[in-house]
């Protein structure tokens, strides 16, 4: 009896020493099947990995929790641990050294979160693993070292992520591969390993040139579970399989322009036209004066599968706009540029132009110059605009302007003067929704043809919404007092005189002393009843004297009763 004692005593003592080899994790439930001793984990309420972890687990299945990361060492007591199962988490970062201390780890499953890179040197701490299943998450790259430490690995799922661009040496440099390339010459036998690259979108552009060609390479032992892969983008390969597209090498961009001299008259509209051959599409640009253009004058559009044409558009050219503009253009390889010279003149003259030129010109007073001067507007709000002008002609540094500005039928405009060397000018409190007219004349001249602008200003539209509200609400409650006394009305003009005596009798009473009836004489519309002919015209239901019935006159039709709709 005494030697089982002490072997109780003993367990005992050892179990407490090591609880974890029993125990569970609070909120989990352990079991133990023919893969050993396995964890499950299915809580909502479960932010971290456990830290008590039973060292006797061989499985570890957390799914449908809310772990947002694996932190350094997050296994590092269960040595023995050999299938791990994270899915459908919110995992967004893994530490370098999640993994450490996992020498037997075989399966590691994180499909279903939310990692958008891996730190695949980690793998280093796991030579034992065959199985990893990445899928459902948002990896956009794969780096060419990424299965350089995945020495045993036969299962790799990277389907349905963000991958647009992989390099043929990712592959390359994968110990199977090259195991399976060793052994095409000889009798080794090397086991298949499955790869799942589909559901990602990928750019078919020359990038991902050497990796189609793996792709379509590629046999046992390496077994693709979808061989079609799609292309996403350029829009013009959207859709098709690998094995349908012809990739070509990578080429840095080549600019050309069809006239990089142009001269062009005043207020003609002007388009300057590159084009950019470069693989992969370049980013396309247009500057003047070191500065960038802005995107809605710039157009950008394929001209073929490797060509770009970029047009930069000028409404209405001025003197202004002459200068050197520049369409560059950039790919990863590197930049390329081609300049246009861009000269606005004096427009055209017509025989009949030049006479009229001509005399205006001699009614022009001494030192005006004759300048002609283009106006337009350059941004309009609702209380006031911004006018630009320039002459057509060479203008004198100390010219002055007038602008006169008033309501387009008003006989007489303000006038406004300003200096040399101003070709701007900006115009507020306007009234809205009204028609103006404004003209732009070198100083001491009145304005010529072609010299004035009529817009009209913008409504206020906060107001106008205002006043319809107001109009609204004032209709409404108009609609709502009229009612009630239309209705009254309605009622006591179809009822009977006698009914009204009836309904007054009591108060005449009441002012000779008798004994008021039951209920009273109440003067308010509350004590009639709504919708029904009692209490108004029911003969003989009334308190006090019942007035004499009238005699009945045979072959005279007696009305019917009344209905309670005639009222109304």
């Amino acid at each position: 009896m005494a030697p089982i004692f002490h072997i109780f005593l003993l367990l005992l003592a050892f179990h407490k020493t090591n609880p974890s080899l029993s125990s569970c994790v609070t909120g989990c439930s352990c079991s133990k099947d023919r893969f050993g001793r396995s964890l499950l984990c299915m809580s909502a309420l479960l932010t971290k990995i456990p830290e008590n972890i039973p060292q006797d687990i061989r499985k570890i299945r957390i799914e449908n929790a809310h772990l947002t990361e694996l932190p350094h060492g997050s296994f590092s007591n269960v040595s023995a641990l050999e299938y791990l199962w994270l899915n459908f988490n919110n995992i967004t970062v893994m530490h370098l050294k999640s993994l450490e201390d996992l020498q037997a780890l075989k399966e590691l499953r994180l499909q279903g979160n939310k990692l958008s890179s891996v730190p695949w040197t980690a793998f280093q701490d796991t030579p034992a693993l065959k199985i990893l299943d990445l899928k459902h998450n948002q990896l956009d790259v794969l780096p060419e070292h990424a299965l350089k430490y995945l020495p045993n690995l036969i299962y790799l799922d990277l389907s349905s992520n963000q991958l647009t661009v992989i390099s043929k040496d990712v592959f390359s440099s994968w110990p199977v591969y090259q195991r399976s390339q060793q052994a095409e010459g000889g009798m080794n036998h090397t086991a298949n390993a499955v790869l799942a690259l589909h559901g990602n979108p990928w750019i078919c552009d020359c990038r991902l040139r050497g990796f189609v060609q793996f792709i379509r390479s590629v046999g046992p032992p390496i077994i693709l579970m979808n061989s079609y892969l799609t292309c996403s983008s350029p829009k013009f390969r959207a859709g098709k399989f690998f094995h349908e597209v012809e990739l070509n090498s990578c080429m840095k961009p080549l600019i050309s322009a069809l006239d990089t001299n142009l001269t062009v008259p005043v207020g003609l509209n002007v388009t300057l036209t590159c084009y950019v051959q470069a693989s992969p599409s370049p980013a396309v640009w247009w500057t003047y004066a070191l500065k960038l253009l802005r995107a809605f004058n710039v157009s950008t559009q394929l001209a073929g599968e490797e060509t770009v044409r970029s047009e930069l558009r000028i409404p209405a050219a001025r003197p202004a706009d002459a200068g050197s503009y520049t369409c560059a253009a950039a790919n990863f390889l590197g930049t390329a540029s081609v300049a246009i010279a861009l000269r606005v003149g004096a427009p055209p003259a017509t025989p009949a132009a030049a006479t009229a030129a001509a005399t205006a010109a001699t009614a022009v007073p001494p030192g005006a110059g004759g300048a002609r001067v283009e106006v337009r507007i350059a941004q309009q709000t609702v209380y006031g605009i911004t006018l630009e002008w320039c002459a057509a002609a060479a203008e004198a540094s100390d010219t002055w302007y007038t602008l006169h500005l008033g309501r387009y039928d008003a006989a007489r405009k303000d006038t406004v003067s300003v200096g040399p060397g101003v070709h701007t000018y900006s115009v507020g409190d306007l009234l809205p929704a009204t028609k103006y007219e404004v003209c732009v004349a070198v100083r001491d001249q009145a304005p010529r043809e072609g010299q004035c602008v009529v817009f009209v200003t913008g409504s206020d539209v906060s107001q106008l919404e205002q006043r319809e509200k107001l109009i609204h609400i004032v209709v409404i409650i108009c609609a709502v007092v009229l009612a009630v006394p239309a209705g009254m009305y309605a009622c006591t003009a179809e009822a009977r005189p006698d009914c009204l005596a009836r309904g007054l009798l009591p108060c005449r009473r009441g002012r000779r002393g008798d004994r008021a009836p039951r209920g009273g004489c109440d003067s308010s519309l509350n004590s009639l009843p709504s919708g029904s002919e009692e209490g108004l015209c029911r003969p003989g239901t009334g308190t006090g004297t019942r007035p004499p019935e009238e005699p009945e006159h045979p072959g005279k039709a007696q009305p019917g009763p009344r209905n309670s709709a005639d009222l109304y």
